[in-house]
């Protein structure tokens, strides 16, 4: 059983084949051929039945040697003698021949084994999940966690420096030593960078508010046309803060770290990105390769307004200068010294100057690939960032350092301990995150198509860390009972354009995990700025870093080792039938609503979303039913079931969204007019009759996105005759 262990596992691994015996039988109608191993048992027999057995000659006939005693002693002695001789040489064919299986490896990418059918083998594993799970914790441990931590440090590594490249080359010598398949993928990308004239903010503005309240404006009768708005950092990205107060015509806005929710020196600058959207906004949907010439364009997320960051000192400045009125309830709240939160007036003015320059960069991404031994061609992706502004510490060290670890930690089991994973495992380690996940979203752009048929997971090491006492998670609903059963009282929030993992789940349609421990205080940890040090996150982590790390580390090799180690992919497709049905709740429910109030023709009808509902339901309820009755061991059935798992997330992408205008096309987690959010959104406008409300442009979003989900459930059915068409 040892023997045919091994030569299992070294198939699939992979080098050229000698003497390994196997029939390819073609099915007459074309399907999919199918490879019978010859194993050693069955290969003795073979020996012995054709090695020493009749003789063919040319015609096929059996040759019977005649006359045998009318030759001479001599003659009959030769001839017994040459017998013996050739039944030596069979024997020992035959034995090499066995010997030579053993030895066999078929490379993982062998044309027999990706293109034409998976190999149908019984595969002999030694590890449990038990095993597996006592493993990685004994593996992955702190004083690796800490060596990598302190060699992967460093006081600035912006994307595209010295710097950035030293660590990118580290970090490949890392995964070569692991015996680690390994690559890089450059791109050229474009960036801002301070210009040789330092961007100003001159004296007073007119207005100060927390993000979130930009709703409010029209409410209060608040007037910002024209003028600069003042916003305190938190809760939403900067570009989500700038893109609000663009929509309302201000013609500049500050970021500031208000002291209630940063706890940072006066005169510590917050560095951050403004574009509402991830990759090179100058390549919008397409990647960022130099062999690549597209004509002129840029992202529809890019800012039309200025902005800046300023300190809590220039805030401070700032909002002590302004008049008008003080600022409604709930939005006086901060700590700045000496000050009145004020609305500011029309005497108030100010002067934004920004001058970053627009230059050329050329990035690496760093991967390293541990090959599954079954499915090699169906892999995950564990990514982190690798660039920062200044240290970084929290922001890229801590997630390149678990990377690595648990690149060791795998191989590592692999080696040593009998681990076999059945599909493939990618590390990567990504460029320019800084700057909008480039690096990340770039990849994805240049190997869209491939990676949507074979990628079934991405999980996100960025800023796992920031605090101690709380576990907050953000996941596709396919992978939250995975999660939860790997991490007890995690706390589940929607994913955002702030995650890393976000471009994976909605551009790829890939089912993505991001998650961080952090503190239940309102002091937000001090990302994108100089103070983001090792010093300081021990004090966030009341000097529980290296714990933390590690079990931040065990969480995400738990997950990965599930996800790689069982015949069925754990992506519950169920997950995905209450999501669905909350926002057709949503719209049935506004649509009515509308309707009754007669600014909605009742031509308008949730039939067809209804049914499109009912659609997905009925076919993930048929799939979970399969699932339930099926042998679970029998791998070519579980392909074919982890092909439909698959399809699902992907489906969920709109096919009708632009990449250049809607880069997020997922319409359940997304943004953008296609996505399910938007139709209630505009159901509101269209109740409450806003200008924007256009009747005619949510009939037609309303249909795209009824068929986007029947097309879903249609994949999700598996074959052209499952499928429901009723619709």
């Amino acid at each position: 059983m040892d023997q045919a262990r091994t030569t299992i596992s070294k198939i699939f691994n992979g080098e050229p084949r000698s003497y390994t015996r196997f029939n390819l039988t073609q099915n007459m109608e074309g399907d999919n051929s199918h490879v019978e191993m010859k194993l050693s048992s069955d290969m003795d027999d073979e020996v012995e039945a054709n090695g020493v057995g009749e003789n063919i000659n040319q015609h096929n006939r059996p040759y019977y040697p005649s006359k045998l005693n009318q030759r001479s002693p001599k003659t009959v002695c030769g001839f017994v003698i040459g017998i013996l001789f050739l039944f030596i040489i069979g024997y020992l064919i035959g034995y090499l021949s066995n010997r030579s299986t053993d030895k066999t490896e078929i490379k993982s990418n062998c044309p027999v084994f990706n293109e034409i059918a998976p190999v149908r083998v019984e595969t002999v594993y030694s590890l449990d999940w038990s095993d597996l799970r006592a493993l990685l914790k004994k593996k992955l441990t702190t004083s690796n966690i800490n060596t990598s931590l302190k060699e992967f440090s460093s006081a600035n590594h912006q994307a595209g420096s010295t710097e950035d490249e030293a660590l990118a080359n580290k970090i490949m010598g890392k995964f070569k030593t692991f015996g680690m398949s390994t690559w890089t993928d450059e791109h050229y990308v474009k960036i801002h960078e301070p210009g040789s004239s330092n961007n100003r903010v001159l004296f007073p503005c007119s207005f100060i508010t927390y993000s979130v309240d930009f709703r409010r404006l029209r409410e209060l009768n608040i007037d910002v046309n024209g003028k600069a708005v003042l916003v305190r950092a938190g809760l939403l990205s900067f570009s989500e803060k700038v893109a609000n107060a663009a929509s309302l015509n201000a013609s500049a806005v500050l970021i500031y770290p208000d002291p209630v929710n940063y706890n940072i020196k006066d005169d510590t600058a917050l560095f951050g990105h403004v574009h509402l959207g991830t990759g090179d906004p100058f390549t919008p949907g397409f990647p960022s390769f130099n062999h690549t010439q597209f004509p002129p364009a840029q992202s529809s997320g890019l800012p039309s307004i200025p902005a800046q960051t300023i300190t809590i000192k220039q805030a401070t400045e700032i909002m002590s200068k302004l008049g008008g009125q003080t600022s409604p309830d709930g939005w006086s709240d901060g700590m700045l010294r000496g000050t009145m939160y004020s609305l500011g007036d029309d005497g108030d003015i100010i002067t934004v100057e920004v001058n970053n320059v627009l230059i050329q960069k050329k990035i690496h991404n760093v991967f390293g690939v541990i090959k599954g031994y079954m499915d090699a061609d169906r892999y995950m992706v564990i990514g982190a960032q690798r660039d920062a502004w200044g240290p970084g510490f929290a922001r890229s060290t801590v997630g390149t350092s678990l990377l690595v670890e648990l690149a060791r930690t795998i191989t590592d089991m692999i080696k040593n301990d009998g681990f076999k994973p059945k599909r493939s495992i990618v590390f990567a380690s990504w460029s320019a995150g800084e700057f909008g996940s480039v690096g990340a979203t770039e990849w994805l752009e240049g190997y869209l198509t491939s990676l949507s048929l074979k990628m079934f997971s991405y999980i996100s090491l960025d800023e796992v860390i920031s605090g101690f006492d709380s576990f907050k998670a953000t996941a596709s609903p396919l992978l939250y009972e995975l999660l939860e059963s790997t991490m007890k009282q995690v706390i589940m929030e929607p994913m955002g354009l702030s995650h890393s993992a976000y471009p994976f789940q909605t551009f790829s349609g890939i089912p993505s995990i991001s998650f961080r421990f952090t503190s239940a205080s309102i002091q937000s940890y001090p990302f994108g700025t100089i103070e983001d040090t090792d010093q300081n996150l021990e004090l966030y982590t009341f000097y529980n870093t290296l714990k933390l790390a590690k079990t931040a580390g065990e969480v995400v090799g738990l997950v990965t080792l599930r996800l790689v180690h069982d015949h069925l992919l754990k992506l519950n497709v169920a997950k995905y039938t209450s999501v669905i049905r909350n926002y057709v709740s949503q719209i049935r429910s506004k649509v009515e609503s509308c309707q009754m109030s007669g600014r909605l023709p009742s031509t308008v009808t949730m039939q067809w979303l209804l049914s499109a509902q009912g659609s997905y339901d009925r076919a993930a309820s048929t799939l979970v039913s399969a699932i339930r009755n099926s042998d679970l061991e029998d791998m070519e059935q579980c392909r074919i079931i982890n092909n439909r798992i698959m399809r699902v997330e992907g489906s969920l992408l709109s096919p009708y969204a632009s990449l250049r205008e809607s880069l997020f096309r997922h319409i359940l987690l997304g943004s953008g007019p296609h996505t399910l959010a938007a139709l209630v959104d505009h159901l509101e406008a269209i109740k409450g009759g806003l200008e924007s409300a256009d009747i005619d442009q949510f009939k037609n979003q309303f249909a795209l996105a009824t068929w986007t989900i029947q097309g879903c459930a249609n994949a999700l059915a598996g074959e052209v005759w499952d499928m429901d068409n009723e619709i």
